[in-house]
């Protein structure tokens, strides 16, 4: 077993776990869109996690985390909170290597993750769709199963994984000028902001979220972690705080963090949907979302977008009233 990860991963560690975690991923493919280069003046590569196993990215981060547990961890299972991808993450990596899952859940989490987590076998439990109300229902959990907690971002080794996905998109391109991600607790903006360092020292790194969720934006302006007063955004992926490890790595590494409305998040959903026939969520959108509102930070340049997932509820689409 490789000795737990007690600093932000290195080259070495992302590398690492990349091959290690291949025959648990699928390598995405990285597409463009001519109409979308021609809306934005820029070159658009987008890296499509829709399409990896359970419809996110989030399968690299649980994959991961699982390949640094300890005989005795792996007997007693696997716990998180989450309102879906990183559940159903988590809850196919347990069940693809015979662990438990204990899960989590607000109540107000999207019908088809919560069915879909529950289709990989795990043991749901479901709480208010609170920060406070996720934590406490998890410690009631882990001390009842003493299953080990694979936190969504607050993890060097899920951070780790992460990474992998900027990984494949930069190796799968012809050079980028910027790398952009959303931002929920960090987890992915945290690695794709390291292995793009590593990788491409000279490009920019962005992140982008929703402006009813900025704590992003506002803790690295005011220089410490800040939270949100409200989760009511429509990317329901992105309504967590930052922790202090994913603040440390985004305020050193990422050179820029973009805002975005609600409106301008389901405008880029359904123009990704119209124009490339991609289903994605919410919370994928919102970083192309950032590209079409502040074009002067982007015309002219070849950009890498990772789309994080395509996990919708089919019932709920934003733009039906």
């Amino acid at each position: 077993m490789k000795p737990k990860l007690q600093s932000p991963p290195s080259f070495e560690d992302i590398s690492w776990v990349h091959q290690n975690i291949q025959s648990l991923i699928h390598r995405t493919p990285v597409m463009s869109c001519e109409s979308l280069n021609q809306i934005t003046g820029a070159q658009l590569f987008f890296k499509c996690e829709n399409f990896q196993k359970i419809g996110a990215f989030k399968t690299r981060g649980a994959s991961s985390a699982a390949l640094f547990l300890t005989e005795a961890e792996r007997k007693a299972g696997l716990a998180t909170h989450s309102s879906g991808n990183h559940a159903q993450a988590v809850a196919l990596t347990a069940q693809r290597q015979g662990m438990k899952a204990y899960i989590v859940m607000p109540d107000s989490s999207p019908a088809p993750k919560i069915a879909a987590t529950k289709g990989y076998g795990a043991e749901l439990f479901f709480c208010e769709n609170t920060i406070e109300a996720r934590q406490q229902k998890l410690e009631e959990v882990v001390a009842r199963t003493g299953a080990t907690f694979i936190h969504p971002f607050d993890d060097y080794h899920v951070i780790a994984g992460q990474a992998t996905a900027a990984k494949e998109l930069i190796e799968d391109t012809d050079g980028l000028d910027i790398v952009i991600a959303p931002i929920g607790g960090g987890g992915l903006m945290s690695g794709t902001a390291l292995i793009s360092k590593y990788l491409m020292p000279k490009a920019k790194v962005f992140g982008a979220e929703p402006r009813i969720v900025d704590d992003a934006f506002r803790s690295v302006k005011s220089g410490k972690v800040e939270v949100n007063t409200r989760i009511d955004t429509i990317a329901d992926g992105l309504r967590t705080n930052l922790s202090e490890k994913t603040f440390d790595i985004i305020s050193r590494q990422v050179d820029q963090i973009f805002t975005v409305t609600e409106e301008e998040i389901i405008q880029a959903m359904r123009l990704i949907w119209e124009r490339m026939k991609l289903v994605i969520e919410p919370s994928s959108a919102v970083p192309f979302a950032a590209v079409l509102s502040h074009p002067a930070s982007f015309r002219g340049q070849k950009i890498g977008i990772i789309l994080t997932g395509g996990n919708v509820d089919l019932d709920r689409l934003p733009w039906i009233k």
